[in-house]
């Protein structure tokens, strides 16, 4: 990036930081069985993911999905997820990537679609919070939004430049919410979106969490 290179950044967790994507494809074929549909693997549910996720996982299921399915979905995913969260480790490079961010000066936090004090949590755990400025997660009982409402208040309640800020995430949603808070993006092909569909976006792609740090220092 050039010298107006941002200097806060904002992570994304699931995906991005936190490598869970076989926890992600069990949970997801947990609710592949509920409704008999037939296992996938990562790479169907790369070409299949997409927010909002209740028509995800329409296109999934290949059924329409009435409230009362999407309760059950969610609760369902989740109660599968965390039983493998113990088994999910870090991204390449982290935490020294996020030490060596500090290092330049510049600040982080982290906004992530998980629940709000299961993030604090995790987060906590792993001795990594000491990183962020601040950890804002999903603060409603069922998820599967955009991120979009939920970028601009965690921007606006840290009194952030979004012109001085990059959102560092592995899905086009981050993009997107991006794009409409006016903040930078840069995305990894660490999580549950493929390389093609990540530069639908226009924004730089890149594999890792250190080339990401790599391509703001450039």
């Amino acid at each position: 990036m050039t010298k107006s290179s941002p200097r806060h950044i904002v992570w994304d967790w699931n995906g991005t930081l936190l490598d869970d994507n076989h926890a992600v494809v069990s949970a997801v074929n947990s609710v592949c069985t509920l409704f008999d549909r037939e296992h996938i693997d990562i790479d169907e549910w790369r070409a299949i993911y997409s927010r909002p996720l209740r028509d995800c996982y329409a296109r999934l299921l290949r059924r329409e999905i009435t409230e009362d399915d999407w309760a059950r979905v969610d609760e369902l995913y989740h109660v599968a997820y965390r039983e493998l969260l113990d088994s999910c480790g870090m991204a390449e490079g982290v935490p020294n990537a996020l030490r060596d961010w500090a290092d330049t000066g510049g600040t982080q936090s982290l906004l992530s679609m998980w629940f709000h004090d299961d993030l604090v949590d995790l987060v906590t755990a792993r001795g990594l919070h000491g990183f962020f400025d601040r950890m804002d997660g999903l603060r409603t009982a069922v998820g599967g939004g955009s991120k979009d409402e939920h970028l601009r208040a965690h921007l606006k309640v840290q009194e952030l430049d979004p012109a001085e800020v990059v959102l560092i995430g592995d899905v086009l949603d981050d993009a997107h919410a991006a794009e409409r808070a006016g903040a930078h993006c840069i995305l990894v092909t660490t999580g549950v979106m493929d390389r093609t569909k990540l530069a639908t976006s226009g924004r730089p792609v890149v594999d890792s969490i250190p080339q990401a740090l790599a391509l703001l220092a450039s």
